[in-house]
């Protein structure tokens, strides 16, 4: 999963966020940088407001399960890529109490990315969105999404921010972990949780964090990222 630097236009100014820096290292201009620091948390209304139609950037669609039809286009704009999907529950990586091969029949002690001290990534605490590996349909990296990336998750009236930390088959889209659907308020049972649709996965373009496992600093990331994002019309 998942890098070109993100460009975002806040009244009449252009600013850039490094690829080569994590995102909460970014300096911005004074003016800029009380406008991503003030206001207040972003409502799940005004970033599905912001996204407008579906401009294609896949070269397919994608299922949300093996038996359902290829109908999820990935969609982008300037500054991100987004999709509409389910929510099925990713319980991968670390084995945990509630994550483990006897919750999940098809729990895997890896995942595709890792902590910064070598070990995979923790389910059960950590929220993270699985990216499509990369395929004929459609490049994460191409479109400055790797791992560590920062996403906005949309359910219902609820906004989750989490990282890209974990790749999922070729043709299959709309998965995360047990602790995003869990803050989202969806079922996080591996086995017969999740959400059926009403999804939105929205992931700015060329952003990082330095420290996969940071919560605190993913969530601090992003929610400058989509105060700025709406900001951005």
């Amino acid at each position: 999963m998942r890098v070109p630097s993100l460009t975002l236009a806040v009244a009449g100014a252009t600013l850039l966020a490094p690829a080569a820096l994590p995102v909460p290292a970014v300096a911005l201009p004074p003016g800029e940088r009380s406008m991503a620091r003030g206001g207040g948390a972003v409502a799940a209304t005004d970033l599905l407001a912001r996204l407008g139609e579906c401009h294609q950037i896949s070269r397919g669609r994608y299922r949300t399960d093996t038996d359902s039809p290829a109908s999820v286009p990935v969609c982008g704009t300037r500054d991100a890529v987004y999709w509409k999907a389910d929510l099925d529950i990713d319980c991968d990586g670390q084995s945990t109490a509630r994550c483990n091969s006897r919750t999940d029949p098809q729990f895997a002690d890896a995942t595709a990315y890792e902590q910064s001290d070598g070990r995979h990534l923790n389910a059960e605490t950590l929220p993270y969105i699985v990216v499509p590996a990369p395929s004929r349909i459609w490049n994460p990296r191409k479109d400055g999404v790797r791992g560590g990336a920062i996403a906005a998750v949309v359910y219902r009236d609820r906004v989750q921010y989490a990282v890209v930390g974990d790749t999922g088959p070729r043709d299959l889209i709309g998965e995360a972990s047990y602790a995003t659907a869990r803050r989202l308020g969806i079922r996080a049972d591996p086995r017969g949780g999740g959400a059926p649709s009403g999804v939105t996965y929205i992931i700015f373009k060329g952003s990082r964090v330095d420290r996969m496992e940071d919560d605190t600093a993913a969530a601090a990331a992003g929610a400058r990222l989509a105060r700025l994002f709406v900001a951005d019309r």
